[in-house]
Parts: C-alpha cells; sequence; structure tokens
C-alpha cells in the first residue's frame, strides 16, 4: 500500500465521509464500513474493495488501501500503521473517516513471476498446479514478497520454502503455515 498522490487519481469518484470508533480485531485496528455506506462507494461490490483513505484529515495524499469484506455487505477497514500515525489515532478513539474508491485500481499481480520460481514450478508439476489453484490475491502476496527480495542467497532459501508449501508438505512460509499446497 502507498499514498495516492494527486495525479494518480484524474478521475474522481464519490467522497463519503463519516465519523466512527476505531476497533481492534485481533491485533488489527480497523473501522466498520456499513453495507449502505459501501454501496455508496461501488455498488455490488463483493470483494476486498480498493479505497483511498484519511483519517482525521491524514495523511496529507490519501492512502491506497483494500477494504476486506465480512461477509453481509459490509467491510473492514483496516487501518494501516502509516494513516495511524499521521492522523495520531489508535483503537478506542472516534475519528473522521474519509474515503473514496481508488479509481487507479488495477487487479492482477503487481509483479511478475520471476524467471527463477518460472523455472522452478515448470521442473515439478505437482507445485506448478498448487500456485495456479492460489487464489489470485494469494499469488500476488508471494510475488510481491519474492520482489523485495535482494540477494541470491534470500531467493533460493525462500524458493526452497515456497516449493516445499507447494509441494503440499506443510511448512511455515511467508509468516504462514502452509497445509497441503495452501
Amino acid at each position: 500500500m502507498r499514498a495516492a498522490s494527486q495525479k494518480d487519481s484524474p478521475e474522481r469518484s464519490a467522497l463519503i465521509q463519516f465519523n466512527a470508533r476505531i476497533d481492534i480485531r485481533g491485533i488489527n485496528p480497523f473501522v466498520l464500513v456499513s453495507a449502505r455506506r459501501a454501496t455508496a462507494l461501488k455498488k455490488g461490490w463483493r470483494k476486498p474493495l480498493p479505497v483511498l483513505v484519511r483519517i482525521n484529515d491524514m495523511p496529507k495524499e490519501p492512502w491506497r488501501i483494500n477494504m476486506m469484506p465480512v461477509g453481509d455487505g459490509s467491510f473492514y477497514l483496516y487501518l494501516h500503521d502509516t494513516v495511524r500515525k499521521a492522523s495520531l489515532t489508535k483503537a478506542g478513539d472516534r475519528v473522521q473517516v474519509e474515503l473514496r474508491f481508488d479509481q487507479q485500481y488495477r487487479g492482477g499481480p503487481a509483479h511478475p513471476l520471476p524467471a527463477w520460481f518460472s523455472k522452478a514450478l515448470a521442473a515439478h508439476p505437482p507445485a506448478k498446479q498448487a500456485w495456479q489453484a492460489l487464489t489470485p490475491s494469494r499469488q500476488k502476496e508471494v510475488l510481491r514478497y519474492f520482489a523485495q527480495l535482494k540477494s541470491e542467497e534470500a531467493r533460493k532459501r525462500n524458493l526452497e520454502k515456497a516449493m516445499m508449501a507447494l509441494s503440499g508438505v506443510q511448512t511455515r512460509f511467508m509468516a504462514r503455515t502452509w497445509v497441503g499446497g495452501k
């Protein structure tokens, strides 16, 4: 996620503003966005909803983030640390929320499949099949993770873990336990 700049969003979508309390779910601070408000942003949207957010008029440039569906038409707006620090807010605070649909959002992986990973998948059909069966958001998460790896050693280490995870071996990879290739 990153801040959006004015040049990023030449088209302006509807802005919604409301007051809410920052709650906590597990360890994640969030604001619940009602189904009615979510519909005002993007009618009929049921998957993660890309928005530009500001809390108490901060950060100066709206922050890009995806609201997560609850299942009843409402969404969790998890508040990234950058947004909370800029707005000087924490769980329990009442805040003014400003949301706008992110017109610049484009689905699908943001990072290309690295050649070293593609080659490993081609050599191991069960892992390739498991990779193709992953949800697009999980593929995107893995590719984003791979894109930030700097050294050859880190790539080798993480390729080994990824291939184990995708081969169905229960293992820890990317801070989660993978079971059965998922």
